[in-house]
């Protein structure tokens, strides 16, 4: 039987290109890579694959195209049965799936607000703030996502909240914001920590000193022509 082609198509700075690469890897699954500059120019396969948005992340799996993240990661659990991303039990799922679509809610406000000057930035950052602490008490108290213990592999949830991790402190200095404060946030910061202590996390992560470098005239072009962070 002839083996399973897949393609990604991704944007190095992404969390939504990387919570599908960090699945990928998970599951064990061989894939190539394609690198879309979606800024610049974007490909013709991009948009032949992607007619609706025009963006990454793509999932192309034997000449068959699936976008959206999050559902690419259902896809990915579907498709290849090996390390379960989403649990069995059907509550657990949905509420796994409702907190990634509450955490893709915060990623636009913090993007957002870094963006953002005077006193819509101050509402952005409260707003996200406000966000986190729901995230705090009902997430990361609740212990309704993993942090730790032996068997606990990273799953669908852990994937899709795995941004706060890395690219919200990037994006609050870049923004010189303060919102994850760890005395505020101590459940959030402990798992922040258990996460990133996974190499197959830590090694397929953005190099924060480009992430630095990048952020800043993704703001400026924002503040000059209006366009949000969907492009991202």
């Amino acid at each position: 039987m002839a083996a399973e082609k897949v393609k990604l198509l991704g944007f190095w700075i992404s969390p939504f290109s990387r919570r599908v690469e960090w699945a990928l890897k998970m599951k064990g699954v061989e894939y190539d890579y394609v690198e879309e500059d979606v800024y610049k120019s974007k490909s013709s396969l991009l948009l032949q694959l992607n007619p609706v948005y025009k963006k990454v992340p793509v999932l192309v799996h034997d000449g068959k195209a699936i976008a959206e993240s999050l559902i690419i990661l259902e896809y990915i659990d579907e498709t290849w049965k090996q390390n379960p991303l989403l649990p069995e039990d059907p509550h657990q799922r949905a509420l796994a799936r409702f907190w990634a679509k509450f955490s893709h809610e915060v990623w636009e406000i913090a993007f957002n607000a870094m963006c953002s000057t005077g006193e819509e930035k101050q509402k952005l950052v409260e707003q996200c703030i406000e966000a986190l602490e729901k995230m705090e008490e009902g997430l990361f108290k609740g212990k309704q996502i993993l942090t730790g213990g032996e068997g606990s592999n990273i799953g669908y949830l852990e994937l899709s909240v795995g941004w706060i991790a890395h690219w919200l402190p990037v994006i609050q200095d870049v923004g010189s914001m303060q919102i994850l404060d760890p005395l505020r946030f101590p459940a959030t910061v402990e798992w922040i920590n258990w996460f990133l202590s996974h190499s197959l996390i830590t090694d397929n992560l953005p190099p924060k000193d480009r992430m630095l470098v990048f952020l800043p005239q993704r703001r400026e072009e924002v503040a000059s022509t209006g366009l949000g962070w969907v492009k991202f």
